[in-house]
Formats: structure tokens, C-alpha cells, sequence
């Protein structure tokens, strides 16, 4: 009898309609244990409520056929169906909840990450190991939990404030180079850009990614697989070479100098305002300056304001710069940024990027 409690409890719980504008979560996973941790913690935040709870993907596809979810915890090893084959059926039944996986692969493995990530995945976390939930694990998991499921992210185009007046044009300069710089959601929105690039597109690519760095080989091999064109990490001295990818490595930026018609990387750890490292704003910036805005500049989804300080240089000297719209983004942060203060010249999916990318650069 004290074993049927725990079931009992959820579905009351379960069935208790959440406050208004708290932000519905859904917890996927096959342990209770690790269930009622991710519980605890969620229903002691402010502004947060409980939805669900499932102990598999065949259990979650079916309660969203009639719960409503924000933010969906998904674990990626539960027996039947596993997080991985489930997460497609997720995300479409989910309608439009942002999901977050919570698996300890995020640290043993990284390939089964980055798959979920490039499917649409929104964001990853490592579960805590016995003893491990303390307070800043759990700081963290509230933390990520808002960035994805708040109000200022589930906006809709209609909720978005119009930006200064622009003129809505490409840049009359012709561009040497495209830059992406991306973090939470990014990895989902780039493979559908680059996957969208017409094979014809043969301008270097060059992508900053906020990723630890054991997962960018793997992260490399996605953006191959996506977009049909040589891939590889950044070193010092790296060439920018026409038709290829060329991604900025965990431990430093990725800027630019320019050796006679070679665009050459150059690679730093100097501290950025946006605290990242790698930072997109240094990218931006040393292509703005080097290039006199010769470039496209794309700024997809992701938290915080990196990027926005860079894409403002490169619009100032005369390179184009482009958005993820609201509507398609995981987490309308960095895009936002450049979105508002009306830098960007296109504001859009990623296929639609893409199709202006290729655009730009035929002009």
C-alpha cells in the first residue's frame, strides 16, 4: 500500500491546473528517484508548476495529446522507447514546448547529445549523480528552466516590439565571408540553415557555437551531415577557405586578420562582456574590422546578448546582419538583442536566412 502513495500523489498533482502565466513543466524520466528530485526542486521555485510526470517516451507522447507543457525534462536512456527515438514525436506533440535534456549522457556522451540538440533539443544538463543535487545544481536546472519556458521567450511575432526604423535591405557591400554565432537552441536552428544553403553557396562559413569543447568534433560532424560541406575546429593560423565550415574551438575566440586574399583565424581567451568563450562578439568585430564589413553576420537562437555588440560594428562599417525570429527560436535572447535595437536587416527562420544568405551574396 505505502508504494501505490507516490503514484496516487502525481496524479493529483498531475491534474492540478497550474497558476497563471507559471511555467508548465513535463519530467521525463524512468527513475522516481530522480523524478521526485527534479519535483522537489521545480515546485519549491516561484512561478513554476508540475504538469506531468512520465517514466517513458511512450508515457509522455500520450499525456500531450492532452496536457499543455512549456519546458519538457527528457531523459535520454529509459528503457522501451529511449529519449532519442521518442524526442521527434515529443517535440511535435509538444507543440512548441522547448525541450531540455537531463541525461547522464551529457557528459559521457556527447554524440547521443548533440544528435538530440541538432533534432531540436533545446538545451542539455548532466544529472546529478547520488548526492549531487545540491543547491547550485539545482540553481542551474531552475535557471535553464526559465530561459526556456518564460514569458519573454514565448512570444509571438505579434508580441514583438517593432524596432527602430531601418530600411529593410541587404548590404551594398559584397560579402567575403558569413559568420553564425549561436548558444541555447542554436545547434537545431544551423543545421536547418545550413541544410537549407544552396550547394552553388561557396563562401567560407565561419561558427561560434556556445559548446564545451569534447563535444565539437562531434558537434563538427552534425554541421557536415547537415550541410554537405567540410567542417573543421579552429586553430591559430587556420585559412577561411571557400565552401567549408570553420568552427571556433571551446577554449578560445575565433577573430579573423586577413593575409593578402586569405582570411586567417586567429585565436584568443582575452575576457569578453558577455563572459563567454567562446564569444561571437570578438568574431564579428575582427571580421567588421579586417574586412571593412564585408560580411554576413547571423545571430540565431540563444541566451543573453552575446554577439550584439559585434553585429553592431559590422552593421556600422557596412556588413548585413541577420536574425532567428522570435517564433522559431528556443530561447529569443541573442537574436532579440540585435532584433530590437535594429542592426538587423533580416528578421526570419532559418530557411528563409538561409534563402537571403544566398541572396546576399549572388548581389
Amino acid at each position: 500500500m505505502r508504494s501505490a502513495a507516490p503514484q496516487s500523489r502525481a496524479v493529483t498533482e498531475q491534474e492540478k491546473p497550474p497558476l497563471a502565466d507559471a511555467i508548465r513543466v513535463m519530467i521525463v524520466d524512468d527513475s522516481l528517484v530522480v523524478r521526485s528530485a527534479l519535483r522537489r526542486a521545480i515546485e519549491e521555485a516561484p512561478g513554476m508548476s508540475i504538469v506531468a510526470t512520465a517514466s517513458s517516451g511512450e508515457q509522455a507522447i500520450s499525456q500531450l495529446a492532452t496536457v499543455e507543457v512549456d519546458v519538457i525534462l527528457l531523459d535520454l536512456e529509459m528503457p522501451g522507447m529511449g529519449g532519442l527515438e521518442a524526442l521527434p514525436r515529443i517535440i511535435r506533440e509538444g507543440s512548441g514546448a522547448r525541450v531540455l535534456i537531463v541525461s547522464s549522457l551529457t557528459s559521457s556522451g556527447a554524440e547521443a547529445t548533440l544528435v538530440a540538440l541538432s533534432m531540436g533539443a533545446a538545451d542539455t544538463l548532466l544529472k546529478p549523480v547520488t548526492g549531487g543535487f545540491d543547491e547550485a545544481y539545482r540553481a542551474d536546472l531552475l535557471a535553464r528552466i526559465r530561459a526556456l519556458g518564460g514569458k519573454e521567450h514565448r512570444l509571438t511575432l505579434a508580441d514583438v516590439p517593432a524596432p527602430p526604423p531601418r530600411p529593410m535591405r541587404l548590404s551594398a557591400k559584397q560579402p567575403r565571408i558569413v559568420a553564425i554565432g549561436a548558444s541555447t537552441g542554436g545547434i537545431h536552428a544551423m543545421c536547418m540553415l545550413l541544410k537549407a544553403l544552396p550547394r552553388s553557396f561557396n563562401l567560407p562559413i565561419a561558427v561560434t557555437q556556445h559548446l564545451p569543447a569534447s563535444f565539437l568534433p562531434v558537434f563538427a560532424r552534425q554541421l557536415e551531415l547537415a550541410s554537405a560541406r567540410k567542417a573543421s575546429i579552429a586553430s591559430d593560423g587556420s585559412v577561411a577557405r571557400a565552401g567549408e565550415i570553420l568552427i571556433a574551438p571551446g577554449e578560445g575566440h575565433m577573430m579573423f586578420s586577413r593575409r593578402g586574399d586569405q582570411i586567417i583565424a586567429r585565436i584568443s581567451d582575452f575576457p569578453t562582456p558577455s563572459g563567454c568563450r567562446p564569444s561571437v562578439d570578438p568574431m564579428f568585430e575582427s571580421l567588421a574590422e579586417q574586412l571593412d564589413g564585408c560580411a554576413i553576420g547571423v545571430v540565431l537562437s540563444g541566451m543573453g546578448k552575446d554577439g550584439a555588440e559585434g553585429a553592431a560594428l559590422l552593421a556600422q562599417l557596412g556588413g548585413t546582419v541577420m536574425a532567428q525570429d522570435a517564433e522559431s527560436c528556443s530561447v529569443w535572447g541573442m537574436p532579440r538583442a540585435v532584433t530590437t535595437s535594429g542592426i538587423a536587416s533580416v528578421v526570419a527562420p532559418p530557411a528563409v536566412l538561409a534563402a537571403r544568405i544566398a541572396a546576399g551574396a549572388a548581389a
